[in-house]
C-alpha cells in the first residue's frame, strides 16, 4: 500500500511515518515544514526505499494535484494542521487557512486524482481530527464522548478542526469520495514539540524553571500515547468503514495537576535535583486560558468493537517511556527550543479589548 500522509514531518504525523514504513509500506510525506515540524523526526525511515518526502503546503492546489499525479497513492491520511490551541487564541487565521481552506485543497486534489484514476474501489481519505471538537465534558465519568456526541466547539483550533471534519463528510455524501474520520484525545510521547504541556513540564523542571498549570489544574484530559495513536490510524485506514468516524482514546483520564506530579515522581527517580528536592516544588499556578474545556473524554467502544483495537500503554507507563526519551535525546529538543514562541506564554487573549 502506497500512502500520502500530510504533516509527516510533526508529532503524530511522523510516528504514522515512521511506523506505516516499518511495516512494509510505501510512505510519501507531505509537508510544508512550518515551524512544528521536524525532519529530524523521520531520521529512522529517511533512508529507506518506502520513504519519499515533498516539500509542499497544503494551500496549494496546483502542487497537490502534481504531487498526486507523480506518487499515485493508494490512500491518503490527512494529518497537516495548525494543532495549539494558546497559538489559536493569539492568531486564528492560520488555523482557518490551513485547517480549513487546506483541507478543502486536499479533498479537491484527492476527488479529481481518485476519479481521473477510475474511482478505485481501495482508495481512501482518511482526516484526523481531535476529540477537542465536542467541546467540554461535565466532571461525571459516566458521560464521554461518542462519535454521535453533537459538536461543540470552544477555540478557533477546535473551530477550524470542526470546520474541516464537516467539509469531509460532505464530499463523501455529495461526491462519493470514500472518506474515513477519526477523533483523537490528547496525544504524547516521543518527539513531542516542546509546547505542549508534557514536554513544556519536562524541559522546564530540567531547567528549574517553574512548571506552569493553568487555572487550579482541574481540567481533564484522556491521554494516548502517540505510537498507539499511529497504530489505530494504521488499523482504521486498513479496516475501517466508508463515511465511518472512529473516536480514539488512550483510556487514561487524568487532571492536569495529578498528570504534573506523576510527571515530577518519574522525574525524581530518573534524574534526581542536586538539591535533592521534588520536582514538585516547581509547580506554580497560572492564569486559565480564555475557553479552557473543563474536560475531555472518549468512548472508544466503535473502534474496540469493530476492529479490534485497544491502547497498548497506560499513561504512567507511556509517562516514564516519555520522560526517558527526552533524557536520552536533548540534542533533539535544544534544537527546537530557539524556534518561535517556544518557551513563551501564548494564548493569553492580550489584544482584548484593542
Amino acid at each position: 500500500m502506497k500512502i500520502l500522509v500530510t504533516g509527516g514531518a510533526g508529532f503524530i504525523g511522523s510516528a504514522v511515518v515512521r511506523l506505516a514504513v516499518g511495516r512494509g509500506h510505501e510512505v510519501v510525506n507531505l509537508d510544508a515544514l512550518t515551524y512544528a515540524a521536524c525532519l529530524d523526526n523521520l531520521a529512522e525511515v529517511v533512508e529507506s526505499p518506502l520513504y519519499a518526502f515533498e516539500q509542499v503546503d497544503i494551500r496549494d492546489r496546483a502542487e497537490l494535484d502534481t504531487v498526486f499525479d507523480h506518487h499515485k497513492p493508494d490512500v491518503v491520511m490527512h494529518l497537516a494542521a495548525e494543532s495549539h490551541v494558546d497559538r489559536s487564541i493569539d492568531g486564528p487565521g492560520d488555523f482557518i487557512e490551513t485547517n480549513i481552506v487546506g483541507t478543502f485543497h486536499m479533498l479537491e486534489a484527492a476527488r479529481k486524482y481518485w476519479l481521473q484514476a477510475g474511482r478505485p474501489e481501495g482508495f481512501r481519505f482518511h482526516h484526523i481530527s481531535t476529540d477537542e471538537v465536542y467541546g467540554s465534558l461535565p466532571e461525571d465519568p459516566a458521560e464521554l464522548f461518542t462519535e454521535q456526541t453533537a459538536y461543540d466547539p470552544r477555540s478557533p483550533y477546535s473551530a477550524s478542526k470542526a470546520a474541516s471534519d464537516h467539509l469531509v463528510r460532505a464530499w463523501t455524501e455529495t461526491y462519493g469520495l470514500p472518506v474515513l474520520l477519526t477523533n483523537c484525545s490528547n496525544n504524547y510521547g516521543p518527539y513531542h514539540f516542546p509546547e505542549k504541556l508534557i514536554p513544556v513540564v519536562i524541559l522546564n523542571a530540567l531547567a528549574g524553571q517553574p512548571l506552569p498549570i493553568y487555572g487550579d489544574g482541574s481540567n481533564i484530559r484522556d491521554w494516548l500515547y502517540v505510537e498507539d495513536h499511529a497504530d489505530a490510524l494504521l488499523t482504521v485506514v486498513q479496516k475501517g468503514k466508508i463515511g465511518r468516524t472512529y473516536n480514539i482514546g488512550g483510556e487514561n483520564e487524568r487532571n492536569n495537576l495529578d498528570l504534573v506530579q506523576t510527571l515530577c515522581a518519574i522525574l525524581d527517580e530518573k534524574r534526581p535535583r542536586e538539591d535533592g528536592r521534588s520536582y514538585k516544588d516547581q509547580i506554580t499556578f497560572v492564569t486559565d486560558r480564555p475557553g479552557h474545556d473543563a474536560r475531555y473524554a472518549i468512548d472508544p467502544s466503535r473502534i474496540r468493537n469493530e476492529l479490534g483495537w485497544r491502547p497498548s500503554v497506560t499513561v504512567e507507563e507511556g509517562l516514564a517511556k516519555t520522560v526517558q526519551w527526552y533524557l536520552d535525546n536533548e540534542s533533539w529538543w535544544r534544537a527546537l527550543q530557539d524556534r518561535e514562541g517556544v518557551g513563551q506564554r501564548l494564548g493569553t487573549d492580550k489584544d482584548a479589548g484593542k
